[in-house]
């Protein structure tokens, strides 16, 4: 049976969890726009459709949802991160690429190492990642 401290880190447990959910799209979006801009294209509606694989409504409602958020700016050409979207994206890419590279040192393929850190990415735990980090260091370190 269970204990009501049970019960307790059970539900921080999974409020951490609710609270990831909420902001992964929000990630991949605001990724998925600087990755478009850093390429040197104009951020449009219709370029996270393809990505992504919706509707255009369904990208309009997520981008206005972001806009409150102070993420991006939909004034002017193209969509704009603002500082706020932008930091989320840098962070978001470092998590990307951190289990990305975790991953494929433990010899998951390119292409399903990239697949699987698309979810992963939004709920790894700052300690786990910082122990994928230390480990992939520790194995830098002995191939030198």
């Amino acid at each position: 049976m269970a204990t009501g401290n049970d019960n307790q880190t059970a539900a921080r447990r999974h409020q951490r969890v609710r609270r990831q959910h909420s902001n992964e799209l929000a990630q991949d979006y605001v990724e998925a726009i600087y990755d478009l801009i850093e390429a040197g294209q104009v951020a449009r509606v219709t370029d996270l459709q393809e990505i992504f694989g919706v509707t255009h409504v369904s990208v309009v409602r997520a981008l206005q949802r972001f806009e409150k958020r102070g993420l991006l700016d939909r004034s002017g050409d193209g969509l704009q991160l603002t500082d706020e979207g932008r930091k989320m994206a840098a962070a978001s890419a470092v998590r990307h690429n951190l289990v990305v590279d975790f991953l494929r040192a433990i010899g998951v393929s390119e292409t399903q190492a990239h697949a699987d850190a698309e979810g992963l990415e939004h709920h790894i735990s700052d300690e786990t990642l910082a122990a994928m980090k230390r480990l992939l260091e520790a194995k830098l370190k002995i191939k030198n």
